[in-house]
């Protein structure tokens, strides 16, 4: 959503006229281009972001993969850094020169917007460093219990399975009299008739 309201501004209210004589739309960001056009491509890179990263979330759970669940993880996890830095870059890019601009009659008309794109890009740092820390824990949950194990199968398809680990904490008291199935049966069990072909 910030990413919506920070090219949407520019896009919409700061491309204005510097005065009524002049027809030619400038930034009103200190007159420099750049500084609207980095908005307004970090505004759409975070929303495209967000839209995949979203998907990937709601079929994360179907990922069979191990290696496929880690790789996602550690995208979300770069991009999320990523896009934290390019909102810094932006916020500081845009506070600067909305500080050289002069304001003229023409550019008094698209303040509030600017302002709103300069306060939405320093939420947008928050909010992708909290992204970021998420994506950081989730990949040390993943490390740390069967997210991401490979270990819990061994490497060899020919050494045996791995039983299941020994001392839980409760010992037991009752043993195991015999292996199962190997206990000999009744040839006609009571009850039963063997039926004549």
């Amino acid at each position: 959503i910030f990413s919506i309201v920070v090219f949407g501004s520019i896009v919409n209210e700061c491309y204005v006229n510097k005065d009524s004589q002049n027809p030619e739309l400038l930034c009103i960001f200190n007159e420099n281009e750049s500084a609207c056009s980095y908005g307004i491509a970090v505004g759409i890179i975070a929303f495209f972001g967000c839209i995949f990263f979203f998907i990937v979330d709601l079929y994360f759970q179907q990922i069979s993969s191990v290696k496929d669940r880690k790789r996602a993880v550690l995208l979300d996890l770069g991009f999320s850094g990523f896009l934290a830095f390019l909102w810094f870059v932006a916020f500081c890019f845009l506070a600067n020169q909305w500080q050289r601009t002069t304001l003229t009659r023409g550019f008094a008309q698209g303040a509030d917007a600017a302002r709103a794109a300069i306060t939405f890009s320093f939420f947008s740092i928050i909010i992708w460093v909290v992204l970021a820390v998420r994506a950081l824990q989730r990949y040390r949950l993943g490390t740390d219990m069967s997210l991401f194990a490979t270990d819990q199968f061994p490497a060899d398809p020919s050494a045996p399975y791995p039983g299941y680990p020994v001392g839980s904490g409760t010992e037991s008291t009752e043993t195991y009299q015999s292996p199962p199935f190997t206990e000999t049966l009744e040839a006609n069990p009571k009850g039963y008739q063997v039926p004549a072909y």
